[in-house]
């Protein structure tokens, strides 16, 4: 199966021999029509038209009513647990089966990541387990915050991430954080133009935060965007990621600690070319995820669908093989004949740094990191 598996992939991508990335950007549009405008105007740095263009697309595509651009989705996490009021000592909400990003931004707040399982048929964010846990785990105090008995930490947010692509259950999420008074910030990361129910990921909480890294779905070589519906939070996260300057003509003054976090212009002018292209692109991925799904049809391992209510991004395709023993002779087979493949991330619970981290029944992530494997996900060049 092994053999038969690779040279179906040869064969999508009609690549007899030669590397075959995992998942490669594809600049078909008008880039270099657009940074060589952003090169000539000479506003490369955080000032400039694309970056105001990059954020209006954004806008007019997740019908999010402010979206900010910043330097990368990380630091897009960052500013959104800070500005949910997310505290030193305060429990965050997430899952282990994430890219440690997710955990990193909880971090810099001096927080702590308190782990929920993850669902099989998602890979993101248990919504049954998560109401299991804060019915039997958790308390609403006085002051409307949500405690976790056993430690009296507040718990200040939930972070779920769409893993791959695939939105997880986010709607019955939202309503168990509306009840339990948890601000929801989406880690929609690698779900740009995936939906729930026909709503964007990354609209569905207080905020949502993407990434345009070089191996996303499409790309500005960097790049992240927060988004919300929320006045006053889409006022401070630009203020805050534009160093805190209250605006004046010459005088430089600040009324907060910021951050440079403002993504430049040049890298927006790349994401305003590869924005006209997202759509088509997502078709292709799903067609190509069409044929990844009927070909595994006929093998013994299963691939990964997009999960009920949702239309996937297919982001990275992925498949479950019978155990972890056969997890690595496949990546070791792939690998060695020149095609990328890569497992699920380690678990965050396995991380020195998280591994005394607050953490509830984990065995779907376990199940899953044991058997999944990503498989070749570019969108084809026809």
């Amino acid at each position: 199966m092994f053999k038969d598996t690779a040279a179906f992939i040869r064969k999508i991508y009609k690549q007899e021999e030669g590397f075959i990335a995992l998942h490669e950007p594809r600049f078909l549009g008008k880039e270099k029509e657009f940074l060589n405008e952003c090169i000539d105007s000479t506003f490369v740095s955080s000032v400039g038209q694309f970056v105001g263009m990059f954020e209006q697309q954004m806008r007019d595509y997740t019908g999010a009513n402010y979206a900010v651009a910043v330097t990368n989705g990380t630091l897009g996490l960052h500013i959104a647990l800070k500005l949910a009021g997310v505290k030193q000592n305060d429990l965050v909400i997430t899952q282990p089966l994430t890219f440690i990003a997710t955990c990193n931004a909880i971090a810099y707040l001096n927080a702590d990541p308190l782990f929920v399982d993850v669902d099989k048929d998602t890979l993101g964010l248990s919504a049954e387990k998560l109401g299991h846990f804060l019915s039997s785990e958790t308390t609403v105090n006085a002051d409307g915050q949500c405690i976790h008995t056993s430690s009296g930490k507040r718990i200040a947010a939930c972070v779920p991430m769409h893993t791959f692509g695939h939105p997880c259950k986010i709607e019955t999420i939202a309503s168990l954080c509306k009840t339990y008074n948890i601000p929801l910030i989406e880690d929609a990361a690698e779900s740009i133009g995936s939906t729930y129910k026909d709503q964007q990921t990354g609209t569905f909480g207080i905020m949502g935060v993407y990434s345009f890294n070089g191996n996303k779905t499409i790309t500005c070589g960097g790049g992240g965007i927060i988004v919300t519906n929320d006045e006053s939070l889409g006022k401070m996260a630009k203020h805050l990621t534009t160093q805190a300057k209250i605006p004046h003509p010459w005088n430089f003054e600040h009324d907060y600690i910021g951050y440079n976090y403002r993504l430049p212009n040049i890298n927006a002018a790349l994401a305003v070319a590869q924005m006209e292209q997202l759509d088509g692109f997502i078709a292709n991925k799903r067609e190509l995820a069409l044929q990844y799904k009927e070909f595994f049809a006929n093998s013994p391992w299963q691939f990964f669908i997009e999960p009920k209510d949702a239309c996937s991004n297919y982001w990275l395709n992925a498949i479950f093989l019978n155990d972890r023993n056969e997890r690595d002779e496949f990546l070791a087979f792939t690998n060695s004949n020149g095609i990328m493949t890569r497992p699920a991330w380690t678990l965050m619970t396995k991380l020195r740094m998280f591994e005394k981290c607050i953490c509830a029944d984990i065995s779907n992530a376990q199940w899953i990191e044991d058997r999944l494997v990503n498989i070749p996900s570019s969108a084809r060049i026809k």
